[in-house]
């Protein structure tokens, strides 16, 4: 069962909310009081429209309708532009406040600890990225804007109709206890199933991308129809709790219609008494039916924003729940000249650690090679140091400007400069020219169909094992920082491009700090000192040549490398 990245409580979700449209209320105010103004304007319809049926029912002369007809007009127009422009002001505040809302959780997401997106899996956090912000997305662009007009509508409406005769704003409320009623149902039951259904949403993702990701493996283990069959079972699923909304908003509408016929026979039945009595002319009943029919609008479209606000509401909080573990979550080591690492033990799951009590000092403009079988430890005391796990003990003390290139390389679709900038947003052709030089790669870069404007990544050209690590490597030395962690960042070149790559990595690091997990034998040669690890601890440590004069295990391991390898010197 996945560990997934918790969702934020709704006090929580409020509170993100209040800070992000803090600093655009004068705008949101700005909209919604021209909204305010238009609706209020717009109000004028019906006693006009009460005013032209009492002349007709008083048989009064044709030419009086001039005046009704020509205000029916103006309000229109009037109304038209101040909606238009109340709605463009509304529009401006909504999305200024979901950019920064996509801003603060993209950031967020970057910085999330790679294991805590492991135990979630890539499912869980994919959604979110696609689903949940474009949920989010479309309430603000759609929902935010008419449930406004709709709740002013709605006060608007009732106020105007008490000024008519109170009697019709009481009878006009008849309606409300049983919307109200349906209201507090819909929103009991649709919090548990949306919340649910972006749950089930993301567990089909993460499905899908577990089985097309493995595609090779699950045909070479024939293991197709079990794969099918999970898939078909995470998509039924998320299709029932689909279909439950559905059903749920069927039974919400059958509620609705209810109180709107309380609601309008009441009306009409109030008219009929106040015009009986001589309280009403006809035309002022007539401008009280046609305010609460003006209702229907508004309430079914505020009641209706429910479903989308419940949807939106649920994405949102789990929006927030990634930024606030991302905030609370992400490791940030004590800054300080060199490396110094104490008493570090580290375990991804609790009980079995993999690091013990680990210490390790670099000083600053050293290099340092961790060697050690695989399973050793060597990958994660790296990503410790490196900032990208945070210990389970013991503290860490690292400079404050750290890049790490790993064997696994991304390239980022897109023209092969863009790629670079991504390390540095200001740096000149001339930057990157003379980044791709230091890395050896210059020469292959500029022989590319478009040179620097080459699209590379997916759907453009592909680059090998070794270019992309030569690439990672200009990204670093335009990052420049003041410590390089390595991870078998020569482990993609085969024996004919590992000199290369090695001279590479040599020349992106000089000057620098740098922790190398060496793939290579030859990278801890040149280091400055190597460390030898085994079951999680530092189990030898020296110079090179010191260690290979001990006899220990790294003479051991020295000795194997280089009978393996002889053939790659001749």
């Amino acid at each position: 069962m996945k560990d997934l990245l918790p969702t934020a409580t709704p006090a929580r979700a409020r509170a993100a909310v209040r800070e992000i449209i803090r600093p655009h209320r004068a705008v949101a105010a700005a909209g919604f009081g021209l909204l305010i103004v238009a609706t209020s304007v717009g109000l004028l319809v019906q006693p006009l429209l009460g005013y032209v049926v009492d002349l007709v029912a008083g048989r009064q002369p044709a030419t009086l309708l001039t005046t009704p007809v020509a205000l029916l007009v103006l309000v229109g127009v009037v109304q038209g532009l101040l909606t238009s422009w109340g709605l463009v002001l509304v529009a401006r505040f909504g999305e200024t406040a979901l950019a920064e809302l996509r801003e603060r959780f993209v950031e967020r997401a970057l910085s999330l600890p790679l294991e805590r997106v492991e135990r979630a899996g890539s499912g869980d956090l994919t959604s979110r990225v696609t689903g949940d912000v474009a949920r989010v997305a479309e309430a603000v662009r759609s929902a935010l804007p008419a449930l406004a007009r709709s709740l002013l509508s709605i006060v608007l409406t009732l106020v105007a109709m008490a000024v008519l005769d109170w009697r019709f704003m009481v009878a006009a409320l008849l309606a409300i206890p049983v919307q109200l009623h349906t209201g507090r149902w819909y929103v009991r039951n649709a919090v548990p199933l949306y919340a649910a259904q972006r749950v089930a949403t993301g567990e089909q993702q993460q499905q899908l991308l577990d089985t097309l990701a493995g595609a090779t493996t699950v045909r070479s283990l024939r293991a197709e129809a079990d794969h099918l069959a999970r898939v078909d079972g995470r998509s039924r699923a998320a299709v029932e709790l689909t279909m439950r909304g559905v059903h749920l908003m069927l039974r919400f509408y059958s509620r609705l219609h209810i109180g709107e016929y309380i609601g309008l026979a009441a009306v009409l039945a109030a008219g009929v008494l106040l015009v009986g009595e001589g309280a009403v002319t006809v035309g002022t009943a007539t401008a009280a039916a046609l305010y609460f029919l003006n209702l229907f609008g508004p309430i079914n479209t505020a009641l209706a924003l429910l479903d989308d606000a419940q949807a939106a509401t649920a994405s949102l909080a789990r929006l927030i729940g990634v930024a606030d573990v991302a905030a609370t979550e992400t490791p940030r080591p004590a800054h300080g000249d060199g490396v110094s690492v104490r008493g570090l033990g580290h375990a991804y799951e609790p009980g079995r650690p993999v690091l013990h009590g680990v210490d390790l000092e670099i000083e600053p403009g050293k290099r340092v090679a961790l060697v050690g079988p695989s399973g050793a430890g060597k990958t994660t005391l790296a990503k410790i140091v490196a900032g990208v796990h945070e210990p389970t003990t013991g503290t860490v003390r690292a400079p404050a400007g750290i890049a790490m290139v790993t064997q696994e390389v991304h390239v980022f679709a897109g023209p092969l400069a863009d790629d670079l900038r991504l390390a540095s947003p200001q740096a000149t052709d001339a930057d990157l020219r003379a980044a791709l030089a230091t890395v050896e790669a210059l020469e292959w870069a500029e022989a590319l169909p478009d040179g620097l404007a080459t699209v590379v990544g997916q759907g453009g050209h592909r680059l090998t094992g070794a270019q992309r690590q030569q690439l990672a490597l200009a990204r670093l030395v335009l990052t420049d920082p003041a410590l390089a962690v390595l991870d078998e960042a020569t482990a993609e070149a085969g024996s004919t491009g590992a000199r290369t790559l090695e001279r590479a990595v040599e020349q992106a690091i000089d000057g620098r700090t740098a922790l190398i997990v060496a793939h290579r034998l030859t990278q801890a040669a040149s280091a400055d000192r190597v460390v030898v690890m085994d079951g999680g601890r530092v189990v030898e440590d020296g110079s090179h040549d010191d260690l290979r004069q001990a006899g220990g295990r790294y003479a051991g391991h020295w000795a194997a490398w280089t009978r393996h390898h002889a053939h790659d010197d001749q």
